[in-house]
């Protein structure tokens, strides 16, 4: 069966944006206006189609980024809305993964947030083209041109508004559009019903001002273009789009638009800047990966009858269809039913069913082709990450980085008998490596010491998320321990070891004798492993057993448990035995080496800091900032608004569980805050003693 819509005539694009800036609004609207939906959700009452967890409708924030497919003017856009709270950054990572553009939003109050921060470094990571749309316009404090103003001045962009408001706040009523020169109001119970007008008198100079910066802005990007602006200081609403799309698409440019979601203003603008400036899947440049055969880079084109090259980029168990997996395809098409091969794995599986979702609902399809987003049924040994490619020509695709958990908690069953106990730690078991297979920020291990199941995650919502969902979805009653802090180990100085493994047991022995080198390296860097072996002291099969056994050392550390980083380890000489000799007998050598070297290179504890933005009214940033300092929080600036003050901090996690609590009490409820990871530092030698205690009774 051909395609309906081609490559040209199709957007895979994603919204982001900071936590409450309206991004599930937004993608309602867009839905409703496309006839997606018949009736508006709205997240303030649990009713956004988009929003489907429970722990969505009742928290009103996403927390899994949801999919959907939608038509606007003879183009099929697939939208993935993703969650704006840091726990839950890795869906936005992935998304963007295999997104050709993004709509940011932006508060119209608050302008760049923190997460707008942190998803718009993401969208650069991924060369992903932007326009931003300045939504909540109706609201006390709007600024579109502050806006403007915090995208020059904290996003570095070259952002250009293609529109202006009519009024703000309760005044706001209408959009100037600067290509068109036009005055739009929206009328009818929806905002259905677009009235076209002439610019109001007042606001007609202004609008003439920024139309010259954008058209100027235009031209910059474009030779032609900018010599016909040269000449004629005019272009045509054609050429000014066309333009405008070449600038967003070489990352150039972002437009920026207005309006009011809630209030039904600005979202039909919005959806028509995404089919006329955001990319179609053959306009980004050329996917590269990595051919199996020749080990060699080669290029993906957007190609249906190319061989396939697809990617997956999200699991998810759903509860009727089964596990869900979220698939880009960048070249061929893959038909239901057939057998595809996962290169990154080196097996073949048959696909069961081809699903369009539509947050968690979902619609059979026959076929896909290259530049779809849809979910595959059927698949059992799948990773995020991995390449799905003809077995003729397979090819790998670079994979996602997720980013180490910062926060444990031990969880296991509660029950009433052993058997229960047993039936029920089997259940937990399955129920949590099927999160784990979900969500790559999200890791099990159970500790030797204790027997516990340990879980990891990227902050305490995180993991109530979580265990509420263990409850409530597979229905296992549980109990969880305090929240630990993921802390690490390193080490101050460069210190050598021996490492001696010699064992005679009448027939042939062992023997591995080695000598390393620690070494601290600078916050970040990781493990560093080099070779300095000269003159075959240790025969080069046995250097990989040593490297391996450092590794596996590192994991347990030397002072509580917590994984080592930031060193560098420098294989220095050793010895070997002709006979006596074997892999196994170098990793135990390394293993002493690693442990008695690490003693003698003053170990330290490492603890994650947060970075903290605060915003509380004038009367209690005293209290805050008081409270933070005294959480060994350092204080790196206020920033003062007309109504709010904004600190910023960087404060250790271990003084800020419950910190929601304490931030209501202080504030009379009124503050608010939001943290992400930045870096880790020393413990303090005075609070190690009690920091490794506590590590260790729990």
């Amino acid at each position: 069966m051909p395609r309906k819509y081609s490559l040209e005539k199709t957007r895979n694009i994603g919204i982001a944006a900071h936590i409450d800036a309206g991004k599930t609004t937004t993608t309602e609207r867009i839905l409703f206006y496309t006839g997606k939906l018949y009736k508006m959700g709205d997240v303030n009452e649990g009713s956004a189609a988009m929003d489907w967890m429970a722990q969505e409708l009742e928290r009103g924030i996403t927390i899994t980024s949801a999919m959907t497919t939608t038509i606007w003017k003879d183009t099929k856009i697939n939208i993935i809305d993703t969650p704006g709270h840091v726990d839950f950054t890795i869906e936005v990572e992935r998304s963007l993964r295999v997104l050709d553009g993004m709509v940011a939003v932006l508060c119209a109050k608050g302008g760049v947030e923190s997460q707008t921060e942190t998803v718009w470094k993401q969208a650069e990571h991924y060369s992903i083209p932007r326009i931003a749309y300045v939504n909540k316009m109706d609201i006390s404090g709007a600024d579109f041109f502050k806006c403007i103003g915090m995208m020059r001045e904290r996003l570095k962009s070259n952002a250009v508004p293609i529109q202006l408001p009519i009024g703000k706040e309760d005044s706001f009523k209408g959009i100037i559009d600067l290509i068109t020169m036009k005055a739009y109001y929206y009328s009818g119970d929806w905002g259905e019903a677009i009235i076209e007008d002439y610019i109001p008198d007042d606001m007609l100079e202004i609008s003439q001002k920024f139309r010259e910066n954008m058209i100027a802005k235009t031209a910059e990007c474009n030779d032609y273009l900018l010599t016909k602006y040269v000449e004629t200081e005019e272009l045509t609403e054609d050429e000014i789009r066309n333009g405008i799309r070449n600038a967003v698409n070489n990352l150039n440019m972002v437009p920026v638009l207005c309006g009011s979601s809630y209030r039904n203003k600005g979202v039909q603008m919005l959806m028509d800047a995404i089919v006329y400036y955001l990319p179609s899947p053959s306009d980004i440049p050329v996917v590269k990966g990595i051919s199996l055969n020749s080990k060699t880079e080669v290029e993906i084109h957007p190609d249906d009858n190319g061989l396939y090259t697809a990617f997956i980029f999200k699991i998810m168990s759903d509860p009727f269809a089964g596990k869900l997996s979220y698939i880009r395809v960048y070249s061929g098409k893959i038909k239901n039913g057939s057998y595809i091969y996962n290169s990154s794995k080196g097996k073949k599986e048959k696909i069961g069913r081809i699903l369009q979702m539509h947050a968690n609902h979902r619609e059979d399809i026959d076929e896909i082709y290259s530049g779809d987003i849809a979910a595959i049924v059927g698949f059992r040994n799948i990773s995020t990450g991995d390449t799905l490619s003809d077995e003729r020509e397979p090819v790998v695709l670079e994979t996602i980085e997720a980013p180490e958990p910062v926060i444990h908690m031990a969880i296991e069953p509660k029950s009433s008998s052993a058997k229960n106990d047993n039936q029920n730690q089997n259940k937990l078991s399955n129920v949590l490596k099927k999160f784990s297979e979900e969500d790559p920020t999200f890791k099990i291990h159970s500790d030797s010491d204790t027997g516990q199941t340990i879980i990891s995650g990227m902050g305490e919502l995180h993991l109530e998320t979580i265990v509420d969902r263990i409850i409530r979805e597979f229905n296992i009653d549980v109990k969880v321990g305090e929240p630990m802090v993921a802390y690490k180990e390193t080490v101050r100085k460069t210190a050598k070891a021996q490492g001696k493994y010699i064992k005679q047991s009448g027939g042939k022995g062992q023997y591995g004798n080695c000598w390393i080198e620690i070494e601290p390296l600078k916050r970040g860097s990781g493990y560093e492993f080099v070779n300095k072996i000269v003159g075959g002291a240790i025969p080069k099969e046995y250097v990989p057993a040593i490297d391996a056994s450092i590794r596996e050392e590192m994991k347990k550390g030397v002072l509580g448990g917590f994984p080592v980083t930031d060193i560098r380890i420098t294989l220095l000489d050793g010895k070997f035995h002709e006979v006596d000799s074997s892999q196994m007998a170098f990793k135990i050598a390394a293993s002493i080496a690693f442990k008695e070297a690490c003693l003698k290179a003053e170990p330290v504890l490492l603890e994650p800091f947060m970075k903290m933005i605060i915003t509380v009214q004038e009367a209690c940033v005293g209290e805050v900032t008081k409270d933070i300092v005294s959480k060994r929080g350092k204080i790196e600036n206020v920033i003062t608004d007309p109504e709010y003050y904004t600190v910023n901090a960087l404060v250790p996690l271990s003084e800020l569980f419950g910190y929601s609590t304490v931030l209501r009490s202080k504030t009379q409820g009124r503050g608010h805050y939001f943290m992400q990871v930045s870096h880790y530092e020393e413990v303090p030698s005075s609070l190690t003693i009690a920091a490794l205690k506590k590590a260790i009774s729990k």
